[in-house]
């Protein structure tokens, strides 16, 4: 469900066309390989000017929420990308370096992280960033009055953190402004360091900049309802907002104050446009880039005029079961261990009954595949290669089923206390290929006797949706989402206790050790933090809380009058690209 704005920093709700499965069909294309893609388009030489066109393919309008300690959707993100530049750039490995708006310094002595903002970094209506930007949004995050769902106990790592989070003090006190709030220079201090601080999103230091001198006198429980927020926002990023249509386009222009200098478009147009209409708009050349839904790659790929260029998502889709209800007054989730889903051999099952390879094989083209784990191959001996999955196997989920009492009684079976089973499915509304992949995954779990059903008959609405995982709808059993995940392999933001990012709400003491200690100095001895990282996955697997499903390609579609546009970790497309001469 969530994916970075600036493609590996801040987790964010994934729109659900952006892993979306492609059309049905038998043909042999349907079997064949994947095309391979590169990363960027041809260079040529740039010019000046112009008005880059780009759609934002959603099914809903967008929810206009564009601060980033607020905003946890991808379709916001995608809204402000223009602007929203986060603190620091990375290498094509992920880690952090010195070449954008700041730097970082590590002192693992002193546990301590120094950040320095470039002198020219200023915000698009040309006051400089400073040391207070970066301690307000930390403030932001961390008061519980903002209701910001990025808080969680990665953060209460930094000094005084959870104290401010409690109301139990006025200011975050291991946060340090050596030359003043509007010096350059934050240094934050923290309880003890982490092997991943040098990965960009590795949600111990916070990436990006609120303007504090624009929003201080704004409540923090009314921000996110404020104009300056949806409206009239600020970013030090190329481009600054012109105006916004709320939910439906967004449009920019030069910011004359952007610290590495001009870029080459004059004016950047962002508009909505749903998933069914994206081919013919790609075909027509409407838009000068569009991400490209899996389920009409086929019908663009040999579009005039269009470089198509991809990789493979640093994401996954899974399927979890809800055990529990998040604790907004105790900051924590809460397992039921009186949930319906709460059986490990129900939740083995339904996964065992899904034919996720012969669905990616008859609806997709080679774009989507199977994964086993919650640690993809990217990040090298951390992923646990020998974890098997769960292939398609309706014996064994029967088995599974009969040894727990689940006794069918009927069409369908009962729960072991004799009490009617039916389960709730909550599926994100995308595509017109959604609902049928669904109700087939419907059918399979009705042949081994599970009565499944959709909330309401059908996919939600994606905003519905968003507001029914976060809130542990009761009515929701069984749900389907996909993160998008960065550079710093650990997950303990989306699964430890304190996570409201834990949407299956389960909480062991097991999966807590097993992700300190990830975490721990002992994990700066990288044997060690690989055979944690392997304990881990095994540790997720068994239990079957939240499984991973599949990946997917990640494919744009760029005009060729474009140039500079790139997928790679390290690009900067807003300040780079233009159009050819």
């Amino acid at each position: 469900m969530y994916k970075s704005k600036s493609k590996f920093g801040l987790l964010m709700l994934l729109g659900a066309t952006s892993l979306s499965l492609a059309a049905c069909g038998h043909s042999k294309s349907a079997q064949s390989k994947p095309d391979k893609f590169q990363q960027a388009v041809p260079k040529k030489t740039i010019k000046d000017g112009g008005t880059l066109t780009e759609p934002i393919v959603v099914e809903t309008p967008f929810t206009g929420i564009f601060l980033d300690e607020l905003s946890d959707t991808a379709p916001d993100g995608e809204a402000v990308a223009p602007g929203d530049e986060t603190l620091f750039s990375e290498d094509e490995h992920l880690a952090i370096n010195d070449k954008g708006a700041a730097t970082l310094r590590l002192n693992q002595k002193n546990r301590s992280a120094t950040i320095r903002v470039k002198d020219k970094v200023r915000w698009s209506d040309g006051v400089p960033v400073t040391a207070k930007d970066l301690v307000y949004s930390y403030e932001i995050i961390a008061n519980a009055k903002s209701q910001s769902t990025q808080y969680g106990s990665t953060y209460e790592n930094i000094v005084g953190m959870k104290e401010y989070h409690d109301g139990k003090a006025k200011t975050i006190s291991g946060l340090e402004m050596p030359d003043g709030p509007k010096g350059k220079t934050l240094v934050i201090h923290f309880k003890e360091m982490k092997p991943g601080m040098k990965q960009s999103g590795s949600h111990y230091i916070w990436e990006n900049a609120a303007p504090y001198h624009y929003l201080k006198n704004v409540p923090f429980e009314k921000l996110i309802s404020s104009d300056k927020v949806r409206k009239n926002p600020l970013f030090f990023g190329p481009y600054k907002m012109v105006k916004t249509v709320r939910g439906q386009s967004t449009y920019w222009s030069r910011n004359p104050y952007y610290w590495r200098g001009k870029p080459h478009f004059d004016h950047v147009n962002l508009s909505t446009i749903s998933s069914s209409n994206v081919t013919q708009a790609i075909k027509s050349h409407k838009f000068d880039v569009a991400e490209v839904p899996l389920s009409q790659y086929q019908e663009v790929k040999n579009s005039s005029a269009t470089n198509f260029i991809g990789d493979k998502e640093l994401a996954y889709n899974y399927v979890g079961f809800r055990v529990g209800r998040w604790d907004k007054k105790l900051g924590k989730n809460i397992q039921d261990k009186h949930a319906k889903m709460n059986n490990v051999n129900l939740r083995k099952a339904m996964l065992y009954a899904m034919n996720v390879e012969a669905v990616n094989q008859k609806f997709t083209h080679g774009l989507t595949f199977k994964v086993n784990t919650l640690v993809p191959k990217i990040f090298g001996d951390f992923h646990d290669s020998s974890i098997p999955g769960y292939g398609y196997n309706l014996k064994k989920a029967n088995q599974l089923l009969d040894e727990a009492g689940y006794k069918k009684d009927g069409t369908y079976r009962r729960q072991p206390n004799g009490k009617k089973l039916t389960i709730h499915l909550a599926v994100r509304a995308g595509n017109s290929n959604t609902e049928p992949i669904w109700r087939n995954y419907i059918q399979q779990w009705n042949k081994v006797g599970l009565d499944v059903r959709f909330i309401n008959g059908r996919p939600m609405e994606f905003n519905s949706w968003v507001q029914a995982i976060k809130d542990s709808d009761p009515r929701i059993d069984v749900f389907e989402g996909g993160w998008g995940l960065s550079g710093e392999p650990s997950q303990s933001h989306l699964y430890d206790e304190n996570s409201p990012f834990n949407f299956a709400r389960f909480v062991s003491p097991t999966n807590t050790k097993l992700l300190n200690e990830i975490n721990s100095q002992k994990s700066f001895n990288h044997a060690y933090r690989v055979k944690k990282f392997h304990e881990w996955q095994r540790w997720m697997y068994d239990n079957a809380y939240l499984v991973p499903t599949s990946n997917s390609y990640s494919v744009t579609a760029v005009s060729d009058k474009v140039s500079g546009w790139s997928l790679k970790p390290s690009a900067n497309n807003w300040y780079n690209a233009g159009f050819v001469k």
